[in-house]
């Protein structure tokens, strides 16, 4: 279940406002007064495939996976949120039902608010279309060039493809090389199309290559270069 915390809304209301560079003192007002903020635990479900999208929500702290259900029981993992992006709301505008679900990859806070507040704001400012048209326009490219990776790579070049998505989403750590994510191997597996095994070996090889160190869940990258070359070429 999703917990109410106390925080400072109207610190997370600039925040958000702040993206928006023509956002009112009258908008903010509105936001504040409609905005909640819940706390998730760790692999905990923020919202489920084939619910109706009501709230737009925007990840505050932590980070986020959106995953859908594949026919074989595998979930898939098309997309990871970082603070401080937006989720959820793609469906609504399709007129759908949500086509994927939304879990955290740790413990969370996200920023709540009616979708319909969001169609308002859209309405009186064209910046903030602009803004979400954008958001919608890069995923799609991303979406485009990982559906391609997905199918047309071999494992090594997904697992390669992968960590440097993850790398690029999450940044590295104060060592210049760790991930500041540390993904279960399942979830590794699931952002890379390939079964948990197939992972598990890709991983240790890389190891073993040295192009990468393992410990535990923490991936240090050592040779980026040659990581990307197998991204492209394998």
């Amino acid at each position: 279940m999703v917990s109410k915390i106390q925080i400072s809304k109207e610190k997370i209301a600039q925040s958000i406002g702040a993206l928006w560079k023509s956002f009112t003192d009258k908008q903010y007002q509105v936001l504040l007064k409609n905005l909640s903020v819940h706390q998730f635990k760790k692999s905990e479900i923020i919202y489920k495939d084939f619910e109706s999208p009501i709230y737009t929500m925007c990840l505050i702290q932590g980070k986020v996976k959106i995953f859908k259900g594949g026919t074989s029981g595998r979930n898939q993992i098309v997309r990871v949120i970082k603070p401080i992006e937006f989720f959820s709301y793609r469906a609504y505008f399709a007129h759908e039902d949500y086509k994927t679900s939304a879990m955290s990859f740790e413990n969370c806070t996200v920023a709540f608010f009616p979708i319909q507040i969001l169609k308002e704001f859209m309405s009186e400012d064209f910046e903030i279309c602009r803004y979400f048209i954008q958001r919608l326009a890069r995923e799609l490219g991303i979406a485009d060039d990982r559906t391609v990776n997905l199918t047309q790579k071999h494992i090594r070049g997904r697992l390669a493809e992968a960590l440097l998505f993850l790398k690029e989403s999450y940044g590295i750590e104060e060592d210049g090389s760790t991930l500041s994510i540390y993904l279960s191997r399942e979830d590794l597996a699931n952002l890379s199309n390939m079964t948990t095994s197939n992972a598990i070996r890709t991983l240790s090889a890389f190891a073993n290559e040295k192009i990468i160190a393992i410990d535990g869940r923490k991936i240090k990258i050592i040779k980026e270069k040659l990581l990307r070359k197998i991204s492209r070429t394998e």
